[in-house]
């Protein structure tokens, strides 16, 4: 599968000098603007922190303009290392320098408003050294609102800790990994490169599955990482104009050619489906919010995932569902 390792959108990762000194650990924050959430992330990390020859812990910042190392000098002290990027390069560019940067043998990217719960680094560890072939190892994800406020847990897709068989197909199916909940072994993006730049969403799903694709990709099925879900967020910043939608219809296309082929299809028309009932979802949120011009973009992607008669009659019911509450509101 020549796609699986094509650098033409995705920057290398070049591997470390062998005389380099490694921690087992590589926490690389990126951060952009989400310093109110800064310190909570950092306080979840250093709670369980091994020390600086086991961990290297450091974070990203893409030029934001909330002075993120005044929060990392309050709470990580000299702990905690800082880069601070010459110029804004966006989220992708600012993974790659993650990446890049990191030292440690297993990388985990923690976002900047995120964080992990105790036992995370030690349940997820337990995965790698039970196989030094394991390429990724992940756990389920708790979302939570700008407060911290719990909203719903990640499904669980098997009962035990232990390699999740029939990797690719079942996370092609949909996205169920958040990147605070994932660790890669550094030398698997040595080998399959950063983060593909076609993406400014979804990036993370394409590259979950080009690893399942190529190693093996431990599951412990307690969640452990906190996903924190706002406005300012990534994906939130592109949901009123449906981008998420449609970056995600290219993740799809993209990572089809990396499954087997008496599969590829199917697996294909079911994620496309199940994301047309997403932006169908999205679509009545929005619109009971007053935001017909975003519901409308929603509907546009639902229909771009699933042209059928089903998805009509969806988009359909949904309006007059909507429109009759706002005609003859109770």
């Amino acid at each position: 599968m020549t796609a699986v390792r094509d650098f033409e959108y995705r920057d290398p990762i070049s591997p470390l000098p062998w005389e380099a000194a490694r921690p087992k650990w590589s926490v690389m924050i990126p951060a952009y603007n989400c310093a109110r959430f800064l310190a909570t992330t950092l306080e979840s990390v250093l709670a369980q922190d091994p020390g600086p020859a086991q961990m290297q812990i450091e974070v990203v910042d893409d030029c934001s303009s909330d002075d993120p190392q005044r929060v990392l000098n309050e709470i990580g002290g000299n702990r905690v290392g800082f880069f601070h990027q010459p110029q804004n390069l966006g989220h992708i560019g600012n993974f790659h320098t993650c990446l890049d940067r990191a030292r440690g043998e297993l990388v985990h990217l923690l976002h900047g408003d995120d964080a992990v719960r105790p036992g995370f680094y030690e349940l997820l560890g337990r995965g790698f050294d039970a196989d030094p072939g394991m390429g990724a190892a992940f756990c389920r994800t708790i979302f939570i609102d700008a407060h911290g406020q719990e909203l719903s847990v990640s499904p669980v897709m098997q009962s035990s800790p232990g390699q999740l068989e029939n990797a690719a197909v079942r996370l092609a199916l949909e996205q169920q990994i958040m990147t605070p909940s994932i660790v890669v072994r550094r030398a698997v993006y040595e080998e399959l490169g950063a983060f593909d730049r076609r993406l400014k969403c979804s990036e993370d799903w394409e590259m979950w599955v080009r690893i399942a694709s190529q190693f093996p990709v431990w599951y412990e099925p307690q969640p452990l990482a906190l996903y924190r879900m706002h406005p300012q967020s990534n994906t939130g910043r592109h949901i009123r104009s449906a981008k998420d939608m449609a970056y995600t219809r290219m993740a799809i296309d993209i990572f089809k050619s990396y499954l087997p082929t008496e599969l590829a299809d199917d697996v294909a028309v079911s994620a496309r489906r199940t994301y047309a009932l997403s932006a169908l979802e999205t679509a009545r949120r929005l619109f009971g919010a007053g935001d017909w011009a975003g519901c409308l973009a929603q509907m546009n992607e639902a229909f771009r995932f699933d042209p059928s008669l089903k998805t009509i009659g969806r988009m359909l019911q949904l309006v007059a569902r909507q429109g009759g509450r706002i005609v003859h509101p109770s």
